[in-house]
């Protein structure tokens, strides 16, 4: 499992300064401003949890189990769901998206409490 999230991470961390590189070289200044603080708020939570990945690695390794794994997957889901979204509503200006971002966020909060829940489980 370790080995997994370290992998995810690393991808996710890769992908989201491809895509901060992208919005801060392509898009800013063709797009409206508050969809380019979307954008940028989507890539800085997209890094944050590219790098709770890696501590879901590291918390497997000293505390594995099924919440350990469920926190990196909801990591993974709000990823998708948050950043994803405010990336999407950002280049297509498709305001509905913005609908979807909260479930990402409640994933992010979820992914951490579950960490937590885990750790003092021991």
């Amino acid at each position: 499992m370790d080995r997994l999230f370290v992998t995810l991470g690393a991808v996710s961390a890769a992908v989201a300064v491809a895509l901060g590189a992208f919005g801060a070289h392509f898009i800013r200044g063709r797009i409206a401003p508050e969809l380019s603080s979307a954008f940028d708020v989507g890539g800085r939570y997209h890094m944050y949890h590219a790098l709770a990945l890696f501590v879901v690695a590291w918390a497997a390794t000293r505390w594995p189990g099924s919440a350990t794994a469920a926190a990196g997957w909801l990591f993974v889901a709000g990823t998708i769901l948050f950043s994803g979204s405010l990336y999407l509503l950002a280049l297509t200006g498709q305001r509905w998206l913005g609908a979807i971002t909260p479930f990402g966020g409640l994933a992010f909060i979820l992914g951490w409490l579950a960490l937590a829940w885990r750790v003092l489980r021991v």
